[in-house]
């Protein structure tokens, strides 16, 4: 397949390439993460957090995080904005279900991430009690796969039994996320076959970029080959219609584009996610590592730093440089993802140079 779009999607690009220009103009924030702790019950091979059992960083209090919430409160519609609880590990806090009753009161729907550890049936009935909106489970392939990325040895029966309680719960948005590395990238068939044979309803894969603890471990690296096969592998089950399947939102993919996920690429962060990090810092995705923080909670006013500060995230200018400067694609993905920069700006990971003609 050659990676350059086709006239027909190019097309289809520069419409798109309009729409997001209007949504950068508006940057209506429509989803809100909360990194509600940096304490985590595992220590994933691939974390870009580093995140373990006990962190440097306490937990931000709930009160703490609501008062932000009253602060975008007059500012945007809540039935339209989601709030998504994550770490580390969510699941760590036992007091998940006041926030979640709080937000509930404030009529915002709000889901959270979770390596499954400690979803027992009971944990997902209070969630659910508390207004549960929706949940992300992990599992990164079949069980020596996932147990050796994740190093526990139960985590994998501990997230397959999440993902059964699931299936029964038809008033619950859920999906499961998959990092695909060279240790499952051989099973993606197979595993697909057996997410179907559970009853999982999404599926979505990432591949892994190299920061945090996954810039040690070779392993997660794909060749430009493989990293192709796996959109193609994305590309086909999508037409097999069996089980909705995307990639991951980071990365323009070129003649790709609405072939292996549902839309066309762009990158929300800064546009139309932010995030309150676990010290309070004010930024956008939370898969960004680097120092791009606009603010801080505990001495800003969030509202005022999402519509004046967030220039970095908007306009993308500074990203034409590296691999960048001359590349004809800039138009459409305005140098990538944010979480694919470090603190210098320089791009990580360009996802449209490791497409290859295969």
């Amino acid at each position: 397949m050659n990676k350059k779009p086709t006239i027909r999607k190019r097309l289809g690009l520069e419409l798109f390439r309009r729409i997001h220009r209007n949504n950068v103009r508006l940057h209506e924030l429509t989803t809100l993460f909360w990194e509600c702790t940096l304490r985590c019950n595992i220590a994933c091979r691939h974390c870009g957090s580093d995140c373990r059992a006990v962190a440097n960083q306490p937990d931000m209090p709930v009160a703490d995080f609501l008062k932000v919430i009253d602060q975008i409160t007059p500012h945007v519609n809540p039935h339209h904005t989601m709030i998504i609880l994550t770490g580390g590990e969510a699941l760590v806090r036992k007091d998940i279900e006041q926030c979640g009753i709080e937000l509930y009161r404030r009529e915002f729907p709000w889901g959270l991430v979770s390596n499954g550890l400690a979803l027992t049936r009971e944990r997902l009935d209070s969630l659910m009690r508390a207004g549960l909106h929706s949940i992300t489970i992990s599992l990164d392939g079949f069980e020596e796969a996932h147990n050796w990325l994740r190093r526990h040895p139960q985590s994998y029966a501990k997230a397959l039994n999440a993902i059964k309680m699931l299936t029964g719960e038809k008033e619950l948005m859920w999906d499961v996320v998959t990092c695909v590395n060279l240790k499952n990238l051989p099973d993606l068939p197979a595993f697909r076959d057996f997410l179907i044979s559970i009853g999982v309803p999404r599926w979505r894969i990432f591949t892994i970029f190299p920061v945090g603890r996954a810039a040690q471990e070779p392993d997660f690296q794909l060749s430009d080959e493989d990293f192709t096969s796996v959109l193609n592998f994305i590309r086909d089950t999508r037409r097999e219609g069996r089980i909705r399947l995307n990639y991951g939102c980071e990365g323009f993919l070129g003649n790709y584009e609405t072939e292996v996920r549902d839309n066309f690429y762009e990158c929300h962060a800064g546009v139309n996610v932010a995030s309150v990090l676990a010290d309070g810092s004010i930024s956008a995705c939370p898969s960004i590592r680097a120092d791009y923080n606009q603010g801080n909670i505990y001495k800003d006013d969030f509202m005022d730093v999402w519509n004046n500060r967030f220039e970095p995230f908007r306009n993308r200018e500074w990203a034409r440089q590296g691999v960048c400067a001359d590349c004809s694609m800039f138009r459409y993905c305005e140098g990538n993802g944010m979480h694919l920069h470090d603190g210098d700006g320089k791009l990580l990971f360009c996802h449209y140079n490791r497409i290859s003609a295969i």
